[in-house]
């Protein structure tokens, strides 16, 4: 009886062990701090969007970055006749934009000060934004910011990918944090950003 009883639990023991390895991690690797990241908040899973090299034979010299808001898509362009293919979350209907700016200043982990226009919106909403929220897995900023020009606009990562690929923003471009940590790392401070509507 204690041998069968023995051999029940190792059975159910060994069951967890392995549904727990099967089962996906959501959050991501910063290599950055070498430490796996995992949002508080994650009901809608991981962005449904990935990355891709893609051949690229346009206009823009390497180190561009394109928006194409439309299609949801940002390009980085990369020698060779190449570019990186990223999905984003751009901007809900009345903030979209367009224009050719640069990227002035890069930031990791970045803390997040909402615009007053922004905190009287939400306000009329019945929602309070807070005056500063330092930055972290919690931050609406997500890992990485690349900030557009004299714009209040950035190109960020967000705690809520599964967004990625809808119109959900008040202007920003997003994109999940695995991706804006992929694009941070080969995008330097003065690279040309062309956000198309």
């Amino acid at each position: 009886m204690n041998r069968l009883l023995f051999v029940m639990i190792a059975v159910i023991v060994g069951a967890f062990a392995l549904t727990a390895q099967a089962a996906p991690r959501y959050g991501f690797f910063d290599h950055s701090t070498n430490t796996w990241v995992t949002p508080k908040y994650h009901p809608g899973g991981p962005s449904p969007v990935k990355r891709q090299r893609i051949r690229y034979d346009g206009n823009y010299k390497p180190g561009t970055i394109i928006i194409d808001t439309t299609e949801r898509r940002l390009y980085h362009v990369l020698p060779g006749g190449k570019a990186m293919k990223y999905g984003v979350g751009v901007g809900k209907e009345g903030f979209q934009w367009a224009g050719t700016h640069r990227i002035t200043r890069k930031a990791e982990w970045p803390g997040w000060t909402p615009p007053p226009q922004m905190r009287a919106r939400e306000r009329a909403q019945g929602r309070i934004l807070p005056a500063h929220m330092p930055g972290g897995p919690n931050n609406p900023l997500g890992a990485r910011a690349l900030y557009i020009g004299s714009t209040l606009y950035r190109i960020h990562g967000t705690n809520q990918p599964w967004t990625i690929g809808s119109a959900v923003s008040s202007g920003c471009i997003r994109l999940a944090n695995e991706d804006v940590i992929h694009l941070y790392e080969n995008v330097s401070v003065g690279a040309t950003v062309v956000v198309k509507r």
